[in-house]
Parts: structure tokens; sequence; C-alpha cells
């Protein structure tokens, strides 16, 4: 990989000195060390009216606008809801105090204002922000966040103004942070590119697969067959030997039984709900190999597969097919008949038995329905190899991106 061969290209600074940190180890001799408070001014100036953009911080994407949409379980309705948020100045550092420890942190591109829980810091001196911005994000500062965070456990850690500051800095000179990052937004855009790539080669062939299914289970596998009009919008044409029968005719549908959260535990039968494995529970509901069809929520219709003895939640359909039908094809099929379309209520969308269980279906032989399991069972395997690479892929990209980062910004290499 040309990413390695770079990194082992890069030379190392004349000279290091111990940092007398153990966490930073040694670092180049000309660098300095500070506190964050000497280079880091808290500001807590607030909006009078809310009227500002608001923004969010993530570990993923830094700081963006949340623009005028209401995310689900958002309490902000209007204006006036925003009224005391604190006020961001483009290049401000925020943090989100609660997630700081995992990179919930970043400088602004924006002016804006964001929520009172979070601090808001800002450059003091000569120095460059995109170097710290980098410095900040790395995994052994992530660490330093966190064994400098309050809290008894890691979902209520939190890091206080006084704790931020009390934690030592890297300090090259200006030029030198300058050059390191000029050097890592180049290096580190040509990364993102290379996995934004990859990702799109994916989703590429996640769509490719979703062709395949879609046309292996409404038209089968003999292009040469006649074919009819099945009078059916999902499904098309079909073999004109094969049949339209409801799913009524081809499984029973019923709904898994509720389950507790105290119910679960750490060993026994698997649980499965509408998006597959949830758990383990003392008790089972089924056995064999059955099409679990999800109930509710957003992604009502998902379909997966549970086998063995397992207990189905209440979010979860179970399919129980006759014995002249294969599983694999049935759920293929059911898949493709995209039961999602079918959901009722927008706030919390759900799928009735009694609406899909007259859902139409192609319906070939018992011998061509395993014909295209297996064939479909064959293909699966291609993706997933191919699917499975270039995330793996992406996966050394990106641990690459991280180390190269580490290396640079804290001067175990030189860049020029």
């Amino acid at each position: 990989m040309e990413a390695v061969k770079e990194k082992q290209q890069l030379q190392k600074h004349p000279a290091y000195k111990d940092s007398g940190v153990e966490w930073l180890g040694e670092v180049p001799e000309h660098w300095g060390l500070r506190r964050f408070k000497y280079l880091f001014k808290e500001l807590n100036e607030r909006s009078v009216d809310g009227t500002e953009d608001l923004l969010s911080v993530s570990q993923y994407t830094g700081v963006t606008r949340k623009g005028d949409k209401i995310e689900e379980g958002d309490l902000l309705t209007n204006a006036s809801s925003l009224e005391g948020y604190k006020k961001v100045q483009k290049g401000d550092l925020v943090t989100n105090i609660m997630l700081a420890w995992n990179g919930s942190l970043g400088f602004s591109p924006f002016e804006g204002i964001t929520s009172p829980a979070y601090s808001i810091y800002r450059l003091q001196g000569n120095n460059e922000e995109r170097f710290f911005h980098y410095l900040l994000r790395t995994d052994r500062y992530k660490a330093e966040f966190k064994r400098n965070s309050s809290g008894v456990i890691e979902s209520r850690l939190r890091l206080y103004s006084d704790d931020f500051f009390r934690i030592l800095s890297l300090l090259p000179p200006k030029e030198e942070q300058s050059a390191i990052a000029n050097f890592l937004d180049e290096k580190c855009g040509k990364i993102d590119t290379a996995i934004a790539q990859k990702q799109q080669l994916i989703e590429l062939l996640k769509e490719r697969k979703q062709i395949i299914i879609q046309n292996a289970v409404t038209k089968g596998l003999k292009p040469e067959v006649k074919m009819k009009d099945s009078r059916v919008e999902w499904i098309g044409e079909i073999p004109g030997h094969w049949e339209v029968k409801a799913l009524k005719h081809i499984a029973q549908l019923e709904s898994g039984q509720t389950i507790s959260s105290e119910s679960f535990i750490l060993e026994g039968y698997p649980v499965y709900g509408g998006n597959g494995f949830r758990g383990y529970a003392k008790t089972y509901t089924n056995e064999g190999e059955h099409v679990l069809i999800g109930r509710q929520g957003a992604l009502c219709g998902n379909v997966n597969y549970a086998s063995g003895t397992f207990f189905a939640s209440e979010h979860a359909i179970v399919v129980y097919h006759k014995d002249d039908v294969n599983i694999l094809w049935l759920g293929e099929a059911i898949r493709v008949a995209d039961f999602n379309r079918l959901s009722q209520s927008a706030a919390q969308p759900g799928i009735a038995v009694n609406v899909i269980k007259n859902v139409l279906f192609p319906f070939p032989p018992p011998t061509e329905q395993a014909e295209i399991a297996n064939n479909l069972t064959n293909q699966f395997l291609k993706f997933e190899e191919t699917i499975d690479l270039q995330e793996k892929q992406i996966e050394k990209l990106k641990e690459y991106k991280s180390s190269l980062i580490d290396a640079v910004v804290t001067g175990k290499v030189k860049v020029s």
C-alpha cells in the first residue's frame, strides 16, 4: 500500500528529549510543553434571542450546522428555546464535555450558537488552529481527556474546563505547526478520498446484489422461458408456468412474544427482534428455521433469519413456511416485496399481519425455488467476500490515518 511506504520514508527529528510525561514519551528537543490553560481562553457569551445558526459537534464530523430540522427527541421547538445558548465564532474550539473522551470536539468553521452544556474555547497567541484540531482528536489525547474526566461510568464522564486546562499540550514552533497541518490536510484528504471510493464501491455492490435478488425471485434463472404478466405492480412479468399466491397461502404469520428488559441474561436462548439478535433469555418461543420480519420502527419490514431454538420478541413477525416452500427463496422474496412501504403511522411506523398476509407473491415450483436459493447462496458468498475485502481495506486506511496523525503531531516523525 502506497500509504505505508510513504510513512516508512518519513524522517525523524535530529534530536529528542524526555517530555517527563509518560503518555507523551520523547518529543523533539526544540518543542515546548504548555498546559492548555496557557493556550486557550474559555468563552461564555450568550445569545440574546436564539436566532443564530444552531451548531452541534460530533466525533465524526466535528462542528456542523444543525439547520432548521428538529431531530427526534430534541426539545428545541422554536427560537425562544435557544435563548441563552453559547455563542461561537469561527475558529472557536467547541467541546461536548460529556463526550470529549471519544473525540466530540472541534474548531468551528461557522459562527452560531451551541448548547449551554458545551465548553467554548479560543486559541490564544501565535498558534495554528489546524494543528490543534489534529492533536486534540488523537487517541492519546482522547485517552487523556478520559483520564481527566469526572464520573463513575463512561456515559456520565464529564471533562470540565479546569480539568481540560490542566492537561499538557505539545507545542511546536508556529511555522512547524502550520507545516504539520498542511501536510496532514493533504495526506488525510487523499486517504479520505480513497475511503470514500471504497465505500461507494460497497454501496454499488449492495445495489447490484439487490438487483440480482429481485430478478431471481421474480423472473427466475432461465431468461429463455416464456413470460406472462403477473398483474401485480411490484412483481411485473413472471415465467409463464409460475403462479401468483397471497403470502397467507405460502406461510403462516405470527407476531413474537413480549419480553421485558429484566428477562435478558448473559447466556441462554438467543432473542431476536425486528432488527436481528438482541441478547439471551431463559425461555424460547420457536424451534427450527424461520424468516423474521421487523414489525415496528423505522426499519419495519426488515428481513432476518433465525434457526435452532430461539425467542422471537414482540417486535418481530415469525414466518412459518409451508413444507413445499424454500426458506431462503421466501425470505428474499419478502425482502424484495419491501413491506416497509406498507407501514402505518408516521410517529411509530409498524406493519400489521392482517395487511401483509394478503400481499401477492410470485410462486415458482419447489424445484425452482431450491435452484434460486442455491444460486443466491453462491452469489451472496461472492458479494460478501468482495465487500469484506473492501471493508478490511477501509479499516486499514483508517488505522493508517490515525497512526500517521499521531506520529506527526507528536513529533515521532518530521515533515519537511
